[in-house]
């Protein structure tokens, strides 16, 4: 196979651990980036194109000889960048826009999940608020309020109290997450712990990665609020993630994909699988219709496989006969976030250290929110910053060379949890 010059899409951490894997490809040739980020930017030129507006990507990217379109973020697959990719005759990384609904709607997901005899919480959804608080307040206890739409990892607030629930209710219709929030979704309070659970398919074969753990709460001892992910860790120890609890989980994603395909609709990509592990057993909390963040930068360095091959194969559909295995080897990522996050922050702190982080044997230090000034200087720019990843043959070894790494970087205001994959040891 003749190498494919890529255009992936998107800026955080995820897109930098996608773009350092596509790399290592013998079949990658020139890669570009939009918008991508200040680690980005040191592997892959800029393309001059806005991700989410399908016309102008399938435009540049034909006219550009793009081999192949890697989607990294949601609101791009949802606004259909991937139908107009392809419809251009390139292939792309990525569900079209109906498939995509997985994530872009949490009612659409609910509904296919309820074809599919999928386990997950119970659920009401609402468009009109006046009902929507009505049904809360008659509930009377924990829930979780939901956004329908995409709010950035932001629009899910688990409520304790009828209060905590109604105050849900309010930022949802009242606006706090634009058009997101038109409909809203109530679901029971579901409890144990979390795990997540990717899985690349070509519409037919479902092929499931390496189980991984996020810490959404922003603060140790899983307090505060949720945020985008502040840490993750794979694979799950089986004392806590069981193989019968494994097998299930690959079960839904199975069954998921083929009520898709009953339904008429192709889901090509990564989906990704958020559980709880109940005691009845895993539930689904949610899907998302691409790679995790930031569970993409602890799953992807354990990885054996050629991933320009394997996308190309979950488009063209061929991913059986793909050749994807694990290493045994432990991988811990910690995240590195502005001041204030999840709520507002400053950026263009000067950010040091990376340098002397990186050169750590086994760490590597994914960028998610930073820029390059004139200078050629690491600046902060979002709410996360840095994904500081370490993989090593042991958890307990892992988990400490990261924690080592972090302490070598430096910007002003500068935070991060430091109970990371606690749970697991």
């Amino acid at each position: 196979m003749k190498t494919v010059d890529i255009l992936l899409l998107g800026a955080g951490g995820r897109e930098h651990a996608l773009l350092k894997k596509l790399a290592e490809s013998s079949h990658a040739g020139r890669l570009y980036v939009a918008p991508g980020n200040g680690g980005m930017l040191q592997l892959a030129e800029l393309a001059p194109v806005n991700q989410d507006d399908p016309k102008q990507v399938a435009e540049w990217a034909q006219d550009n000889n793009i081999g192949l379109v890697v989607v990294g973020p949601e609101a791009p697959l949802v606004e259909g960048v991937a139908d107009a990719v392809r419809a251009k005759g390139i292939p792309c990384f990525g569900p079209n826009a109906d498939a995509a609904r997985m994530e872009g709607s949490k009612e659409f997901a609910k509904q296919v999940m309820a074809r599919a005899n999928v386990p997950t919480a119970a659920y009401q959804s609402f468009t009109d608020k006046d009902e929507c608080v009505a049904y809360v307040t008659k509930l009377d206890g924990p829930c979780v309020i939901k956004a329908d739409g995409l709010a950035a990892g932001k629009g899910v607030i688990v409520a304790q109290t009828t209060q905590e629930a109604l105050d849900g209710v309010d930022l949802c219709f009242d606006g706090a997450f634009g058009d997101a929030g038109k409909t809203v979704v109530v679901e029971e309070m579901l409890e144990g712990p979390e795990c997540s659970l990717l899985a690349l398919t070509d519409g037919t074969t479902v092929v499931p990665l390496a189980t991984s753990q996020d810490h959404k709460r922003a603060y140790d001892g899983d307090k505060g609020p949720n945020t985008g992910g502040m840490g993750v860790y794979s694979p799950v120890p089986e004392h806590l993630v069981s193989t019968d609890a494994l097998d299930a989980m690959v079960d839904v994603m199975k069954r998921v994909v083929a009520q898709l395909k009953y339904d008429g609709i192709t889901y090509s990509g990564c989906l990704y699988g958020g559980f709880m592990l109940t005691k009845d057993g895993p539930k689904v909390l949610e899907f998302n219709a691409r790679f995790g963040d930031p569970e993409t930068q602890v799953v992807l360095p354990r990885m054996h496989a050629d991933l320009v091959d394997v996308f190309l194969a979950c488009d063209n559909g061929t991913l059986d006969s793909a050749s994807i295995t694990w290493g045994d080897d432990w991988a811990v990522s910690v995240v590195l976030a502005s001041a204030g996050y999840p709520g507002s922050y400053e950026s263009g702190k000067v950010i040091t250290g990376i340098g002397d982080a990186a050169r750590m044997d086994g760490i590597t230090v994914y960028h998610a929110g930073t820029k390059l000034d004139d200078a050629g200087n690491v600046l902060t720019a979002g709410g996360r910053v840095l994904d500081v990843t370490a993989v090593a043959p042991t958890f307990a070894q892992a988990r400490a060379k990261a924690y080592e790494a972090c302490e070598l970087i430096d910007f002003e205001g500068k935070q991060f949890r430091t109970d990371i994959g606690a749970r697991a040891l």
